[in-house]
């Protein structure tokens, strides 16, 4: 199953010059649904992890389906005033401000490797943003795995210079 066939591209969306990749499209189908999560269930099964987090809000979609299948707990990164209990907060960049996202300071415990799915990775701002909260709370980054990398925004390749392991399933470019 070719899954590139699943994604729906809306040009100037948000804003004009954007091309827009929808996985509402891919979502709504339950065999690409279903063959998603199997292909991100794979990848997951070759890597030491204790957790799994995702990026609000449609990360929560893919890691919620894989944490069920794998019998890991799962981790919500949320923006920011969102979580009730004590957190730990990080800013980051976007292309028009800036952003916070936080998650609970008892999520995490110290030296736990912590898988963090995503739908997307563009620029990597708030990927980078995600793997500082898992540091920040103890916890090692074992990797990251984006249904959709747009490889020439170069976010995968930031986040691979980093130290970061980067896995994706498909990939078009960002503009």
């Amino acid at each position: 199953m070719n899954l590139k066939d699943y994604i729906r591209s809306i040009p100037d969306y948000p804003k004009k010059g954007i091309l827009f990749r929808d996985i509402t499209t891919l979502i709504k189908d339950e065999k690409a649904f279903s063959e998603t999560i199997n292909r991100i269930v794979e990848k997951a099964k070759k890597m030491e992890i204790n957790k799994i987090a995702a990026i609000e809000a449609r990360g929560f979609v893919f890691a919620s389906a894989v944490s069920y299948i794998m019998n890991k707990p799962f981790i919500m990164l949320r923006k920011k005033n969102k979580l009730p209990a004590d957190v730990y907060s990080t800013d980051f960049k976007l292309e028009y401000g800036t952003a916070t996202i936080e998650v609970h300071k008892d999520s995490i415990n110290r030296g736990e490797k912590v898988l963090i799915i995503d739908d997307l990775i563009a620029t990597g701002g708030t990927a980078e943003a995600a793997a500082k909260l898992i540091e920040i709370s103890g916890g090692k980054v074992a990797a990251f795995i984006f249904v959709i990398n747009l490889f020439d925004l170069n976010g995968s390749d930031k986040l691979v210079k980093k130290g970061y392991k980067v896995e994706n399933l498909i990939e078009f470019p960002g503009h």
